[in-house]
């Protein structure tokens, strides 16, 4: 008889962590019985089966979807169409995540809701990318999914594919990929997707990626490239920018570093890479890294922007900068310019909007005397006129919330987050005025025939009130005059329940807010 083969020993501190992990699991396990919530893997595994045994495709005439941040917006490339997928909202007390297909017409302006077997389970936080193969195709890889409670998380790293010619989805299988994460980017370079960063989180710890995939969706595989250089730190929330010639620019985004037990730093990256291919690579998996220097006007310091591509340069929306006050008290300021990066040579630009010209007020002078008594009363009774209309606009600006933003030309008056922006623009001898959504962060934006469409996102209201936006807006890139107002959303302040704690402090103590979600890293 053979030697009997010696067990390999497991070293103690592996022992303890298994011991802990098990403890913490039992813990969980516990947890989720009070609060009457499944495990989420069993949640999602139900999902998916009950999804297996429908078979009716089915496209029913609907309202605009529901608030949401953390959905994405994609455009047909064979037809008028723009399709909204997942997303989160979360309305103080619990969170809802979606994982609904929505088409909208843009020639009829009406929104269809595709039920389709087999779809993916709901998620936020995902990617989307849509291409010109097989009469169009939208690609999703991961994202998230939680407990309405918030108290589980659950990362994906399923790769799905919806025809849009027949209107069926297909889960990809194939191995190699990346692992789950969400808060990744995603882009088209030439037949490949690529992917780069994000992050998973399983509520003992967490981790940031700088990983790059890429996915041939002719052989439909999946290799991982390990480019040369100097790559950027792990990351999400960036911008993945597809530039000419195949390179692509990383940009920005968010991190977290642990500094001590139970204390995490925050990181809002303002830097930016080039990945590029190797001119002599046949094989499709020679990059290289390099650190590129931002040109032109850039965004300031901020993360949870918006980004559309078009064939010559990419558009920036919106975003947020937490600023720490003091060790307790973190104040978060959001943003709603647009910005531009050119393709050929990586250069920023920030837009001003033109508005739309209106001639300016002016009285007219009074006539002679001698011309007519008539028409000098006439022109008294306009220069009367005249001057209560512009102390009715004097009394109505001052009466509205305001937010000011003066470039030294134009002034742009900013009235809250609940509403669109009607800013009123001087300058020297005319009046104008401009609509713009109200600043937000995480919003689906895509662009379609030279117009950009925006949906929804997220506005941080003191340190713990999170308003989830419905809105939706367009405006034409050739022209930049200003957005036009296609969804509007009046209810968006009362919408926001708070907390359970919240309101037993509004019912002792007037009402001070306990609950807060971070987003930025998405």
């Amino acid at each position: 008889m053979g030697k009997k083969e010696k067990k390999q020993k497991v070293k103690g501190s592996e022992k303890t962590a298994a011991k802990t992990d098990k403890k913490l699991q039992l813990k969980i396990k516990k947890e989720l019985v009070k609060l009457g919530e499944e495990d989420l893997e069993t949640v999602i595994a139900k999902i998916e089966e009950e999804e297996k045994k429908k078979s009716q495709i089915s496209e029913e005439k609907v309202p605009p979807p529901s608030r949401r941040v953390n959905c994405t917006l994609s455009a047909n490339p064979e037809r008028d169409e723009l399709f909204l997928y997942g997303g989160e909202y979360f309305n103080g007390q619990k969170t809802f995540v979606y994982g609904n297909l929505f088409s909208y017409d843009i020639k009829k302006r009406d929104w269809r809701e595709i039920k389709s077997p087999g779809a993916p389970p709901p998620r936020c936080a995902h990617q989307t990318v849509s291409v010109p193969l097989g009469g169009g195709q939208l690609w999703i890889f991961g994202g998230e999914y939680m407990s309405p409670s918030q108290s589980q998380f659950y990362h994906y790293k399923d790769l799905w594919v919806y025809h849009m010619k027949t209107k069926r989805w297909e889960k990809i299988i194939a191995t190699g990929g990346p692992s789950a994460r969400s808060g990744h980017r995603m882009v088209v370079s030439k037949k490949q997707l690529i992917v780069f960063g994000g992050f998973h989180d399983n509520g003992r710890d967490y981790k940031y990626f700088n990983d790059v995939y890429s996915f041939n969706m002719e052989d439909r595989s999946w290799k991982k490239i390990e480019p040369s250089g100097t790559p950027p730190v792990g990351r999400s929330g960036c911008l993945l920018v597809p530039l000419s010639e195949g390179k692509i620019m990383v940009y920005g985004g968010y991190s977290k570093t642990k500094v001590k037990r139970d204390v995490d730093q925050g990181t809002v990256h303002q830097d930016a890479y080039l990945l590029s291919q190797e001119k002599t690579d046949t094989t499709g998996l020679k990059w290289k890294w390099q650190s590129l220097k931002p040109l032109g006007i850039r965004p300031s310091k901020r993360t949870g922007m918006s980004m559309a591509v078009g064939l010559t340069r990419a558009f920036v929306f919106g975003g947020v900068f937490d600023e720490e006050e003091d060790e307790e008290s973190i104040s978060s300021v959001l943003f709603n310019e647009i910005y531009t990066i050119d393709f050929d040579n990586q250069r920023w630009n920030q837009v001003q909007l033109t508005g739309k010209r209106e001639p300016a007020i002016k009285p007219r002078r009074r006539k002679d005397v001698k011309a007519g008594e008539e028409e000098a009363e006439e022109s008294e009774e306009e220069l009367e006129e005249t001057s209560e209309k512009l102390e009715q606009m004097v009394v109505e600006q001052q009466n509205k919330e305001e937010i000011v933003e003066d470039d030294g030309i134009f002034k742009v008056v900013i009235h809250g987050p609940s509403k669109s922006n009607n800013g009123i623009v001087t300058s020297e001898g005319e009046t104008k005025t401009v609509l713009q959504p109200s600043p937000r962060m995480n919003s689906a934006m895509a662009l379609k025939h030279n117009v950009l469409y925006l949906y929804g996102g997220l506005y941080e209201e003191g340190e713990d009130k999170q308003i989830t936006f419905s809105d939706f807006y367009s405006i034409d890139t050739t022209k930049f005059n200003e957005w036009a107002h296609l969804v509007e959303d009046p209810t968006a302040m009362t919408e926001y329940l708070g907390s359970d704690d919240e309101s037993d402090e509004d019912d002792e103590e007037s009402g001070e807010d306990e609950e807060d979600s971070e987003m930025d890293e998405d």
